[in-house]
């Protein structure tokens, strides 16, 4: 706990410990509460003219079922309530983990008692979680609480996606109020801070986005959104609750660069989320969809501009020992963002410009984007399908490889062109086959899908693994001016070491992780269950890249971290892929049977050849496209295995002149005398 005089963190932000004298720890505590009435006041206030700007509380329709007045008026709030808790669960475990500094593998005092804080509110998002799904039933079926028969419930949360999407955000958030309050180390504060940060997507991918058409920008821009959202209130808000802790400005000055990065992600997603929803430029301020959306514009403009005040003032006046003005400003911001949120929630409740027509194409409604004519070149390279997620892994793996590369550079350290080169044409090629059209034509066509998942198991990972991406992060990242504190570097560094990296960068697992994958998802119904969904879509090429990368890591990779094993078993794990693969490509070309007809049969072109036949030539792309990386894979296997020979060869070389110079046997000499002697005792 903290020493004398230390500030801790007991009411709703700070105190100071008894020691540090009467009266400032009850000013303090009043300041903190009169902060979180004004951020509370301010979320309610824009929730309810955010509300009746939108449209979300007209009148209900005569004929149609209403839920009551219970239901209409508690389900935003609650639906605040709920965000607003999540936000300051993510910001509290972010803060304990990465911010502040630890105390060996323990987080330190105010880091447990901030932990202790995510706990807290954890649980009260678990609790808000479940509400809000009654009150989403009650809505959705128009059926009051007091008529709302628990098997309603349960159905709606096992069988609906929204229903589940809420209930697995109450269960994460469970998981993160118990891992929160029985954790003290650094790394389970990281991973409550990851569970956290996952149970925000649930529901944010089953409202207006999943509806939109593009889902694929709507669903991932949201996404983002919705992720640097939670990290730039969230931090600003722990901040304050240490704000009086000796550690704030080392925290403060951590978390500007965290909420610089969060400020153009938010500004980003908002953008592409807010132009998929309205349709056109008009509609800003012809609907009143449109009008809340200029709010939380207005709103992020005056956020940027208070973010840019703390660079330029109070973060130096922090260093100087000043607080005050930081304080202040900061306490201003978190009712700016608590005047945002309670924009989002209205904007989740309010019907968007772009709604579907009645008579909608179905094939329109599951894909996000009529159906595709028939494959040329041109449509393949052209009509593009962007999404927002890999665009915005290949822009910030391209942007931070160079800012490493260029930091070396300027301390007088060379690094490879031809690694640069690999990198980005991986990064390059991941961004052509996830958002050309080549990708549109992956939903419809199972020939075009395994293409695009070779392309991305073996050429996009062969490509990454190629540009060293661990050793250029080690040698650039710089380690933090605080020695108590876990930079980027030093959790890249423990996570090599971790014994999860063991287990994953072992051959046999690495081989059979790519292998299982090839045949559990194309020999069960797991493909057809993943394309029904945006998130899965993205989790099924996600781990495409993964899993291809790390067997690729495990053969060919110059990485630290990574098992040191001899070529020629690197070689035998090479042809077991090999022949893992090739059988693959041979079982799918024998099988008779459609693979995901539930997803095919509803999304098949009436241009396109039948279903097996597109199938077996998919099974001939997935046999025959392996053999060209596998060349090239064992060729840079081969030139490694020479060039460790000579390595050996040289080091006993310089090991035998050494032994000369001092008339000392080396090694070798010893080793030639040991056999020279054992056949003479053979003789």
């Amino acid at each position: 706990m903290p020493g004398t005089g230390e500030s801790i963190a007991t009411g709703p932000f700070t105190t100071r410990s008894p020691a540090a004298g009467p009266g400032t720890g009850g000013a303090t505590g009043a300041a903190g509460w009169l902060v979180g009435l004004g951020a509370v006041g301010a979320a309610a206030a824009a929730l309810l003219l955010a509300l009746r700007a939108g449209g979300a509380l007209a009148a209900a329709i005569p004929g149609l079922p209403d839920p009551g007045p219970v239901t209409t008026w508690a389900l935003p709030p609650v639906r605040l309530l709920a965000d607003v808790l999540a936000t300051l669960t993510v910001g509290f475990a972010v803060t304990a983990a990465f911010l502040l500094p630890g105390d060996g593998t323990s987080v330190s005092a105010h880091g447990w008692l901030v932990l202790r804080r995510a706990g807290l509110a954890a649980a009260g998002w678990a609790v808000a979680s479940l509400a809000l799904l009654v009150l989403t039933v009650s809505d959705l079926l128009g059926a009051p609480l007091d008529r709302l028969g628990a098997a309603s419930v349960i159905s709606f949360g096992v069988d609906i996606s929204q229903g589940r999407s809420l209930l697995a955000q109450a269960g994460l958030a469970a998981v993160v109020a118990v891992t929160a309050r029985v954790g003290v180390s650094r790394g389970t504060a990281a991973v409550a801070a990851g569970l956290a940060l996952v149970g925000l997507l649930p529901p944010a991918l089953t409202g207006h986005a999943a509806g939109a058409g593009n889902h694929q920008i709507a669903v991932s821009s949201l996404a983002l959104h919705v992720l640097a959202a939670a990290l730039w209130a969230g931090g600003l808000a722990a901040l304050l609750t240490i704000r009086r802790s000796r550690h704030l400005p080392g925290a403060a000055a951590r978390y500007s660069r965290l909420a610089l990065a969060c400020f153009g992600t938010v500004a980003v997603s908002g953008l592409a989320n807010a132009a998929v929803r309205l349709g056109d430029v008009e509609q800003l301020w012809r609907s009143g969809y449109g009008v809340l959306v200029l709010g939380k514009l207005a709103a992020l403009v005056l956020l940027g501009a208070l973010g840019a005040a703390h660079r330029t003032r109070t973060l130096p006046g922090l260093a100087a020992g000043r607080r005050g003005a930081f304080a202040r400003l900061a306490a201003g911001e978190v009712v700016v963002f608590a005047a945002t949120i309670g924009l989002a929630v209205a904007l989740s409740r309010s019907p968007t410009p772009v709604a579907p027509p009645a008579d909608a194409d179905p094939v329109t409604e599951v894909l996000g984007f009529p159906m595709p004519s028939a494959p040329t070149v041109a449509h393949l390279l052209g009509q593009p399908l962007p999404d927002l997620f890999f665009l915005t892994v290949t822009v910030v793996g391209i942007g931070g490889y160079l800012a490493g590369v260029r930091r070396l550079r300027r301390g007088g350290h060379r690094w490879p062109v031809a690694r640069t080169a690999s990198w980005i044409a991986g990064l390059l090629v991941l961004a052509a086959a996830t958002g050309l059209g080549f990708a549109r034509y992956a939903y419809v066509l199972f020939s075009v899908h395994m293409a695009q998942h070779m392309v991305l198991s073996m050429m996009v990972p062969i490509l990454l693994v190629g540009g060293a991406p661990v050793t250029l992060a080690l040698r650039a990242l710089r380690r933090p001016t605080e020695p108590e504190v876990r930079g980027a570097r030093e959790w890249l560094l423990r996570a090599l070491h971790s014994r999860a990296a063991r287990l994953l960068t072992h051959p046999l697992v690495a081989l059979g992780i790519y292998t299982a994958s090839l045949f559990g998802l194309y020999f069960s119904d797991l493909l057809g269950t993943l394309m029904r969904s945006h998130l899965g879509h993205l989790a099924m090429l996600g781990h495409f890249v993964l899993s291809g990368y790390l067997l690729f890591w495990v053969l060919i990779g110059i990485d630290p971290g990574r098992p040191r094993l001899p070529h020629p078993i690197l070689v035998l794990i090479h042809f077991a892929a090999m022949m893992a693969h090739g059988f693959f490509g041979l079982a799918l070309m024998q099988t008779t049977t459609v693979i995901a007809p539930d997803w095919y049969l509803g999304v098949h072109p009436d241009w396109a050849s039948s279903l097996l036949d597109d199938q077996k030539l998919g099974a001939g792309i997935a046999w025959a496209f392996g053999e060209i990386p596998a060349a090239v894979v064992m060729v840079l296997l081969v030139r490694q295995w020479i060039r460790a020979d000579q390595r050996e060869q040289r080091r006993l070389d310089r090991a035998a002149d050494r032994a000369e110079a001092t008339g000392e046997d080396d090694d070798l000499a010893r080793y030639n005398a040991f056999l020279a002697a054992a056949a003479r005792d053979r003789n």
